[in-house]
């Protein structure tokens, strides 16, 4: 192995990525050094090198990515859960000071990552790790789904509710989720009933699929005005709302009228607190378990980029123009 990796460098907010030569990182206590052979990307991604957003700051210059999928090549001390040669992928850097995954190696907490379905490629390990934590995170740990609920997914076919249909449906859950014209057929092909939100008002989806009741889960991927929505679609007394994107400012009474219950989630907590990182490994093991019993698989976009079209990624996504998840290969 050489002394030296092949990394993108942001050396200013909003500047492009520049290819640069570094030291390939040593693994501490408790990390292993990963070959990263594919890097997902992800609109958190982009918001980070325009350097916005207070809570996802990363302080230039620095190596962006959040998302990995690669083989362990090193293990420091103390690591007994992983050894060279097992494939592994997490959400394992690029915030909080950590190196991100736009890199040939990186150095990462063991406990962040799990290994790898044997049936899914490095390409679609790494297209998962934010997303589907995030729809656990929202689904499982929050809003306890299970089995005969109604659950409503608003973005369906984006990164995080694409997952959040699949995991919601393992767990028996009747699933529904609104989109755009073209996402529809997507979601349809993903086990969701598709509602398209620009031609029905809340009201008449809460009365056409709920009689009226509304969904005993609403998961919110989108924000803004479609978290006040959310509100309106729940389910009186016993609905959890659940948002990936609470950041604004909403006005509580027509969930308080309901009596329902609204979680917000944080998936970066940990990565920027060293708490619960473990958590974050175990989610990643029940989606290996999901993927390899055919019950996960992700949405790629067709495009092929390599370390140095990381730029044409985080435009696609910037611009809408991304069909699918966007992987780097490294």
């Amino acid at each position: 192995m050489n002394d030296s990796m092949k990394a993108l460098v942001l050396e200013n907010y909003g500047e492009a990525f520049k290819v640069k030569a570094l030291p390939v990182p040593v693994p501490a206590k408790g990390q292993v050094l990963v070959k990263i052979m594919a890097s997902g990307v992800n609109p958190l991604d982009t918001k980070i090198k325009r350097g916005e957003g207070k809570h996802a700051r990363q302080a230039v210059p620095a190596v962006l990515g959040l998302d990995l999928a690669g083989v362990v090549v090193a293990i420091g001390e103390g690591v007994t859960t992983f050894k060279p040669g097992d494939e592994v992928y997490g959400m394992a850097g690029g915030i909080g000071g950590r190196q991100g995954t736009l890199a040939e190696y990186a150095a990462v907490d063991a406990a962040l990552l799990a290994p790898k379905a044997a049936n899914i490629s490095m390409r679609e390990a790494a297209a998962l790790p934010l997303v589907f934590i995030t729809a656990w995170e929202g689904l499982v740990d929050r809003a306890q789904v299970k089995e005969g609920q109604r659950v409503l997914v608003h973005g369906g076919a984006g990164g995080i509710g694409h997952v959040a249909i699949q995991l919601a449906r393992s767990y028996g859950a009747t699933v529904f989720a609104t989109g755009s014209s073209h996402s529809l057929a997507v979601i349809e092909q993903l086990g969701a009933t598709a509602i398209d939100y620009k031609n029905m008002s809340v009201k008449e989806y809460v009365d056409k699929y709920t009689d009226g009741e509304g969904f005993d889960i609403v998961f919110d991927t989108v924000g803004g005005e479609t978290l006040s929505q959310s509100f309106e679609a729940v389910r009186t007394y016993t609905g959890h709302v659940v948002s990936a994107l609470g950041w604004g400012s909403h006005s509580l009474a027509p969930l308080s009228f309901r009596g329902a219950t609204y979680s917000g989630v944080f998936t970066l907590l940990p990565m920027l607190t060293g708490k619960g990182m473990q958590h974050h490994g175990d989610i990643l093991k029940a989606a290996t378990q999901l993927a390899e019993n055919g019950q996960l698989k992700p949405l790629l976009d067709s495009r092929t980029l390599s370390l140095e079209d990381a730029g044409i990624a985080y435009e696609a996504i910037e611009s809408g123009s991304a069909r699918g998840k966007l992987v780097i290969n490294i």
